[in-house]
């Protein structure tokens, strides 16, 4: 990923546009950001060559789905060099079940977000986490009841100043 590529308004309301309709076409992009299409397109691929734009996928309504149960957990390693964080990271990432894994300030080290089948199939794959001694000291269970919303994109033009681009 290049840092190098600077960011104007345009390419903040492309990646704007990609974040709401990742299926738009490059016409439909070039006109709601006020391009020809062909600059257009340059611009996305200099933004996904340059890392800006990582991948195109779909947004799942989980509910429609079937009953999941979503869980937030706090984790508070026993030990804190960095082989230890190496080594929790290393083991979560092969969980299917977690979706997010977050290292945070404050009173614990890690906030995770499992999407698990139900309550008890959350209480097994923390206690498979447990037996393989990854270095959890304590955990604490968030069981989420219902989602009010969940935003799927970022403020970009909003965060971003003019001044910064």
């Amino acid at each position: 990923m290049s840092n190098d590529v600077k960011l104007d308004r345009i390419d903040l309301r492309i990646l704007s546009q990609l974040q709401k309709r990742g299926r738009i076409t490059n016409v439909e992009l070039a006109e709601a950001v006020g391009l020809s299409p062909s600059p257009c397109l340059i611009r996305v691929k200099r933004l996904e060559k340059a890392g800006f734009i990582v991948g195109y996928g779909a947004q799942i309504q989980l509910e429609k789905l079937g009953d999941l149960q979503v869980v937030f957990t706090e984790v508070t390693l026993a030990d804190h060099r960095r082989e230890d964080f190496i080594r929790f990271v290393d083991a979560v990432k092969e969980v299917d079940e977690i979706v997010e894994c977050h290292l945070a300030s404050g009173g614990y080290d890690y906030l995770l977000k499992f999407v698990t089948r139900s309550v008890s199939h959350y209480q097994s794959i923390v206690e498979g986490l447990l037996e393989r001694n990854i270095g959890i000291e304590k955990y604490f269970s968030y069981i989420i009841i219902k989602t009010a919303f969940v935003k799927t994109s970022y403020p970009l033009e909003s965060l971003f100043s003019k001044s910064q681009y």
